[in-house]
């Protein structure tokens, strides 16, 4: 592929330990580190690449997308928000743990990704590890998203694009299961125009509650989704790494997701989403110490 000259990218410099969190942690499935350090991501009609160099973090695109991820990518990347401030005002000075997780992770940030991307996205997650979820979703993307860059890269399938695709082909695509879910969802919202953006708009209670009506969306899914796709802050995911962080660390042993849930919304606030992800890092890179 040909690509534009590397730009600087001013407002973030991250270590390469947490770009690598940032972009390819779970957040999104859509980014991939080359050998050479180098992250390759697409999101929407974007693809961009980025890399740390001399301690600035610096972009490029094809030519043809230049102009276009130019626009995109700050928001993408949250730039709109005072990372250094969020993560002051959670509660660390009072959390030796979560003081901990921020020093070891200064920069961290939280993707603001397309809302109904992130939602196909974590619907393809239950019960799947990162590396697995990647796979599916670049299988959807190969064999039913539009190409937005030459050689073959192609963007997600849009819902209603989806909506046209029978279910049989979407477990060929590994979904197993969660195809049904996909292939309900898409029916759901090709009956129901403007839904996902009322959705988005909507507060994070009333919004989660709409999430969750939907097949094979529960509590962890609807929070990652509005945590990641819709920058609702105060969402708390709780999966098997915040399970054992808030266990080993915070007593919770033999809690359920829900009350995890409402403990991590309670203790760390409206900003408890930013915390999350300060632990979820944490237990992930050294949660056997």
């Amino acid at each position: 592929m040909t690509w534009s000259a590397w730009q600087p990218l001013p407002g973030w410099s991250p270590s390469a330990t947490v770009l690598a969190e940032t972009l390819d942690g779970g957040q999104s499935f859509r980014w991939s580190k080359e050998d050479d350090g180098v992250f390759t991501g697409l999101w929407a009609d974007n693809i961009a690449q980025l890399r740390s160099h001399d301690t600035a973090l610096q972009w490029r695109a094809p030519p043809a997308l230049h102009a276009q991820v130019a626009r995109e990518l700050p928001r993408y990347l949250g730039h709109e928000h005072d990372w250094t401030a969020l993560a002051d005002a959670l509660p660390w000075r009072s959390d030796a743990h979560l003081a901990q997780c921020v020093r070891v992770f200064r920069g961290l940030r939280l993707l603001r990704q397309p809302f109904g991307e992130t939602l196909l996205g974590f619907l393809c997650s239950a019960t799947k590890q990162i590396v697995q979820i990647k796979q599916m979703v670049a299988l959807l993307a190969e064999r039913h998203g539009a190409s937005i860059a030459r050689p073959a890269c192609h963007r997600l399938p849009t819902w209603p694009e989806l909506a046209a695709i029978p279910e049989s082909e979407l477990r060929a695509c590994l979904l197993g299961f969660r195809a049904r879910y996909i292939h309900e969802t898409a029916q759901f919202l090709a009956a129901r125009p403007g839904w996902l953006e009322a959705t988005e708009a909507a507060p994070y209670a009333a919004a989660k509650a709409r999430l969750m009506d939907l097949p094979g969306v529960g509590e962890k899914v609807a929070d990652c989704v509005l945590l990641f796709g819709a920058g609702k802050l105060e969402a708390f995911p709780v999966d098997t790494w915040i399970l054992k962080a808030l266990a080993r660390r915070y007593g919770l042993d033999g809690w359920k997701p829900a009350q995890v849930a409402h403990f991590g919304r309670t203790h760390f606030g409206p900003l408890a989403g930013i915390a999350q992800q300060y632990l979820f890092a944490w237990e992930r890179r050294h949660g056997g110490r």
